[in-house]
């Protein structure tokens, strides 16, 4: 059995790979870290390679087929050829105009709702363009501490911030901020005058992104201000008007300027302390969700003061008093991102204690008694599988996010002895002990040892009160989407080889299949590591096709699934019908018997007879 490790890959990383972006997202990252301005990003925005990997971007997010306000999805523009969408999409952005966004509400845990806005797929595809030329420029100036909607970052990045401050750094007096409604009052006049001091200073780009900004939304009419939650750029946005905020506290402490330079920031801060009346101070955030940690109760009263001053002044937001408060965390708890925060005694120090909150727990209460009551309803054995599969997937997504707890087998006992007791009411003489199929490798390193595993369909029931505490981790500083060498720790990129032949493929598409096939085209050929899929051969372009398993007049469609790479002599070969066709090939080709095998299964699934050896 092999033994070598799997290379590491990122999906959107692969994508950008496939169109050639790479080098001009890595310019536009390392000009803006410079402090350039860029005056011409629409032609960018408005680029072949660009429309085409915001197509596949878009396609594979779970929302392409949430139809807006026209009622088309991503289904919709997958017929379409390349050159139909991409000059749908630059008509569209040489004279814009946003099409109504679609209003839909979900419900909130503490029983109120969350207004979602939902443009077209039109609309979220043009928005995916001009993102994946925005995010390189904002990413070299966002600030460190800032985790929501950013590429390699995530909660736990959040929380390892927050715990280092609390433990390491001895910051027990937090200030908990909540901004009043934040996406629905988002100004666009300082948002525009924000965008504009970061450099983008494309005129025409800018006038696009007001555009969309004041997009009608169906039944409600046209915004002032705001932002929809649903539309791929709002959350770019809301970094950007949140940025300020971030380098604004920022300057209150840690970046403050002083006479003389120092070796290190530790000796910067002493004299700080020592010499100045500075209100010590650093900021953790996840999208509007933030905090700001203070060494004394009287610095946390000024910030409190000055932030909400410089939020209502500034950005235009005001803060909710119910919501904002000062914590001791020696005393009290602060919840941030489903989690309550504290620090308790140990020894001569202080460290930290966190719970899963109580409204997350409630929910995922309520959503383990939904799950064992699909598994018990299920149709049948086939049914039953698939529940149980997904129930195991919830189960590990859950613990998966909550296991930084670090009280999280206290919390979660309680409810998962609930869940288990209603497991054995309702699936009765379905669940049992042992099962004769052994769970996977992974399944098996992570919950072989419990003896709460339980089998339903000869599946294994994952049992949610099996899980350990795992501490958080910081984004190691290198890594990063936009510079070989951050990307190197992340993503292996493909080989320079195969690379080549892509951006040749990706030049030269099929005029007359569609965008999904053209696209697909080439995540096979990098799938298929270039090489033939019967023969096993090196693929050369202008000598191989890309083949519908199920042929089109019978049903077949163009997704990846329905396609194989094969070179040109083999793929007529797989469509022969007369003898002295097939015997030709043959000769030329020299199959051996496993290839033989290959080659007439899929003859098969066009109804051609197999091929004589």
């Amino acid at each position: 059995m092999s033994t070598k490790a799997k290379q590491p890959k990122r999906q959107r990383l692969r994508n950008t790979e496939y169109y050639g972006l790479q080098a001009i997202q890595d310019d536009l990252y390392a000009k803006s870290a410079a402090g350039a301005s860029f005056t011409h990003l629409l032609d960018i925005v408005c680029s072949d390679e660009n429309i085409r990997l915001a197509y596949r971007n878009i396609k594979k997010n779970k929302g392409s087929n949430t139809p807006g306000t026209d009622r088309k999805t991503i289904k919709d523009m997958a017929n379409l050829s390349e050159a139909e969408l991409v000059a749908y999409v630059r008509r569209r952005l040489y004279a814009y105009v946003p099409q109504p966004v679609r209003r839909k509400e979900i419900p909130k845990p503490n029983g109120g709702v969350r207004p979602l806005g939902i443009p077209t797929i039109a609309d979220r595809l043009i928005q995916q363009c001009i993102v994946q030329v925005l995010e390189p420029v904002c990413e070299a100036q966002f600030h460190e501490r800032s985790n929501g909607f950013r590429p390699n970052r995530s909660c736990e990045n959040a929380l390892a911030q927050s715990y280092k401050l609390m433990q390491q750094m001895n910051l027990h007096f937090v200030v908990d901020i909540d901004i009043k409604g934040f996406f629905d009052n988002v100004d666009h006049a300082k948002l525009m005058k924000q965008m504009w001091s970061m450099g983008i200073r494309d005129k025409a780009l800018l006038s696009i992104i007001n555009k969309m900004l004041k997009a009608e939304v169906a039944g409600i009419g046209f915004p002032e201000k705001g932002t929809p939650q649903g539309g791929v750029i709002s959350p770019l946005l809301s970094n950007i008007v949140l940025n300020e905020l971030d380098w604004w506290v920022h300057s209150q402490w840690e970046g403050f300027e002083t006479k003389r330079p120092y070796n290190s920031q530790p000796g910067k801060y002493k004299s700080l302390r020592k010499f100045t009346r500075l209100k010590e101070c650093y900021i953790v955030r996840y999208a509007d969700d933030f905090k700001i940690f203070c060494r004394t109760l009287s610095d946390a009263r000024k910030m409190f003061a000055a932030t909400e001053m410089w939020l209502k002044e500034r950005l235009g937001l005001s803060v909710s008093a119910e919501k904002s408060r000062i914590v001791n965390l020696k005393k009290n708890t602060s919840d941030f991102l489903g989690f309550t925060l504290k620090v308790r005694p140990k020894g001569k120090k202080y460290v930290v204690t966190s719970h899963v909150g109580d409204k997350a727990l409630r929910r995922v209460k309520d959503e383990g008694k939904q799950w064992v009551r699909r598994i018990q309803h299920s149709a049948n054995k086939v049914d039953t599988v698939t529940s149980v599969r997904l129930y195991n997937a919830w189960v590990l997504g859950v613990q998966n996010y909550y296991r930084f707890a670090t009280n999280i087998q206290e919390d979660f006992d309680p409810i998962a002895f609930r869940i288990r007791k209603n497991l054995e009411v309702r699936l009765k003489t379905r669940l049992s002990k042992t099962c004769p199929i052994p769970m996977s490798k992974y399944l098996k390193s992570r919950f072989g040892a419990s003896k709460q595993v339980r089998y339903c369909a000869e599946n294994p029931v994952l049992p949610l009160g099996y899980v350990k505490n795992k501490s958080p981790m910081y984004k190691p500083r290198l890594v990063n989407s936009y510079t070989p060498e951050g990307r190197a720790l992340i993503h292996k990129e493909l080989p320079a080889g195969l690379l080549d032949k892509l951006n040749v493929l990706m030049r030269s598409p099929i005029l007359t299949r569609s965008v999904e096939y053209n696209d697909n085209r080439l995540s096979l050929f990098a799938g298929q590591l270039g090489k033939c899929a019967i023969t096993g051969a090196t693929l050369e372009i202008g000598e191989c096709a890309a083949h519908h398993i199920i042929p089109v007049n019978m049903g077949g469609d163009d997704s990846y699934s329905n396609l194989l790479f094969v070179t040109t002599p083999v793929h007529r070969l797989l469509h022969a019908t007369r003898t002295e066709t097939i015997a030709r090939y043959l000769d030329a080709l020299n199959l051996n018997k496993e290839q033989f095998e290959r080659l007439d299964r899929y003859r098969g699934l066009m109804n051609l007879d197999p091929v004589t050896n």
